[in-house]
């Protein structure tokens, strides 16, 4: 077993990170796919345009895309807030299959959790996940978020969360 991974400080995602973060999404691409819709081919294929267009709509304060870089400028995780608005933001995050079960990503959204309430002045987080996610709902659940119903994402059965914050 390695080292337990330590929690690096959440980053605001910029135009530098685009190579970590197009290595971090094809490395574990089939990882994320058995747990959350893949991202199809068009995403790989026009990472560049992607990348730039998150930048700008982060630029509005419609969203806040973060990433969790290592000492070795690998990226191990992201952690986003998207959608904000009247005070409050849909979460969403993944962490890379060789920091996954070590904490990272409860360690992540709690700094995000803390971010969105001190520094981006928000009210209340979202987040869904799909029942066949555990290790998802157990972060949501230590985190503090509580379910608030039944949805269906990309037709697969799941739970809608939400913190008070």
């Amino acid at each position: 077993m390695s080292a337990p991974i330590t929690t690096p400080e959440p980053e605001l995602l910029r135009a530098d990170h685009a190579p970590a973060l197009l290595a971090f999404e094809e490395a574990n691409r089939a990882y994320f796919a058995a747990s959350v819709p893949d991202r199809g081919d068009a995403y790989f294929r026009d990472f560049d345009t992607r990348h730039r267009a998150l930048l700008a709509e982060q630029a509005t304060g419609a969203c806040f895309f973060h990433v969790l870089v290592d000492d070795d400028g690998a990226i191990l995780g992201r952690v986003n807030l998207v959608d904000v608005a009247d005070g409050s933001a849909e979460l969403g995050y993944r962490v890379a299959e060789k920091a996954a079960g070590q904490g990272l990503a409860t360690r992540a959204v709690r700094q995000i959790r803390d971010l969105a309430r001190t520094a981006y002045g928000l009210t209340e987080l979202r987040a869904a996940t799909t029942l066949d996610n555990p290790g998802s709902r157990a972060v949501l659940t230590r985190v503090g978020f509580v379910p608030t119903g039944d949805v269906r994402l990309d037709g697969r059965p799941g739970t809608s969360y939400v913190l008070t914050l």
